[in-house]
């Protein structure tokens, strides 16, 4: 494509980006925003290297012109859109990128980190309503690779988990970390016994103890004789874990140890989650991993191009292709509400902006670059505290767990229509 533009002399050419989902996936009622700190961070340093260009020359990739434009090459537009933590609905213009055709090549960029990310936190804010209130560890780094990992971890916590067990995670973005031994720990000590004693004696009697390595009830018991009524928690992993936990936490307060914690894990999601409380299970904090950072629906974000530069001027451009209709134009959004409730997704395209003052309600789009420079503040705690906020505007119905239609009714005022 670059190659042909270069030909045509469209490369430089001012053009308008967008990026939305035309539908909410698998009957979800609302979408997370997540990812947009990543990738103002990855479009600060993207460049073509020389091991590159060459990599590219010799494959034939590109022409020898269209090299030298690559090596050159720096983002230096504007990207307007949705804050990290907000929420999304169908249509909702997340992204726009405001700059040159030659930004296509940010294409995969964006909608890779985008769609992993967003899928992940929508995921985790289902699983955080689900918990009501409990307390929520990520454990799904060994489910996914490592860069994903990572992101994974941050977009949960994005969506209201407490902790992750990934510690480079809680390097890099100051989340606060947690996990406990494995199976493997008790299994290399001569008992079960030996290895209780040997976590404790390191970690103190407020750690948490896994106790269904063997038989789960003589775990519990174990666990109190070596740790007494402090100890901090146990973990269940594996077995029918909500009769588990019942016995255990029969064991634990006939022995004094009412304080103690029960944390279940082993592949839960939100569904599991819901019936387990609505089961009255004793439990105080899940360990959720295969099933977030793998089981996850990616919001199907696309890259479309809205609008061209046409003899000096900003010429709108539209898919027409039945199923995939997109509608040209630079678009502004609100959110609009009833009674304080979020009922509507408003996009109203930017030159007739102004014409619409009357139904306005919270403004979603958001300057966040500038001439390529970041200007928006991009920590994982302001994101954190935006989707707590964000989600709680929507209606009660957006958090039935079963497919349905989206929550805010997407609407979208064309260029020609009043």
């Amino acid at each position: 494509m670059l190659d042909g533009a270069l030909t045509s002399g469209l490369i430089d050419a001012r053009a308008t980006f967008e990026v939305f989902t035309r539908s909410l996936p698998d009957g979800n009622r609302y979408g997370v925003v997540a990812g947009t700190g990543r990738l103002l961070d990855e479009l600060s340093t993207f460049r073509f290297d020389q091991p590159t260009i060459e990599w590219l020359l010799a494959r034939q990739v590109v022409s020898p012109a269209l090299a030298q434009y690559l090596a050159n090459y720096r983002f230096d537009g504007d990207i307007v859109g949705y804050l990290e933590g907000e929420v999304f609905t169908s249509l909702s213009p997340v992204l726009r990128l405001e700059g040159r055709f030659a930004d296509i090549v940010l294409e995969t960029l964006t909608l890779s980190i985008l769609n992993f990310d967003s899928g992940v936190a929508t995921k985790a804010m289902r699983v955080v309503r689900a918990a009501q209130g409990r307390r929520l560890i990520e454990m799904g780094s060994r489910r996914t690779n490592e860069r994903a990992a990572v992101a994974a971890a941050r977009a949960s916590y994005i969506a209201g988990f407490d902790a992750t067990s990934n510690l480079a995670a809680g390097m890099l973005y100051d989340i606060p970390t947690a996990g406990t031994a494995s199976h493997a720990f008790v299994l290399a000590h001569e008992s079960e016994r030996a290895a209780f004693e040997a976590q404790i004696a390191t970690q103190g009697p407020s750690t948490t103890l896994l106790v269904d390595t063997f038989d789960t009830e003589a775990g519990t018991e174990l666990a109190l004789d070596v740790a007494g009524p402090d100890l901090g928690a146990i973990r269940i992993d594996s077995g029918v874990i909500a009769d588990a936990a019942l016995r255990s936490r029969k064991l634990l307060d006939q022995r004094g140890g009412t304080s103690v914690k029960i944390t279940l894990t082993g592949d839960l999601d939100e569904f599991a989650i819901a019936d387990l409380l609505q089961r009255d299970i004793p439990v105080d904090t899940f360990g959720v991993g295969t099933k977030l950072v793998s089981g996850y629906t990616p919001p199907g974000f696309v890259f479309k191009l809205v609008a061209i530069e046409d003899r000096s001027t900003m010429r709108s451009v539209a898919k027409r292709s039945i199923g995939k209709l997109s509608t040209g134009g630079a678009k502004v959004a609100y959110r609009l509400f009833d009674d304080g409730v979020a009922v509507t997704e408003l996009m109203i395209p930017r030159d007739r902006d102004g014409e619409h003052v009357d139904r306005r309600g919270r403004v979603l789009t958001h300057e966040l670059v500038r001439d390529g420079v970041s200007i928006v503040d991009t920590s994982v705690l302001a994101a954190r505290v935006r989707a707590a906020s964000a989600v709680n505007e929507l209606p009660v119905e957006a958090f039935n767990l079963a497919k349905g239609e989206p929550a805010l009714v997407s609407q979208v005022i064309p260029e020609n229509e009043s």
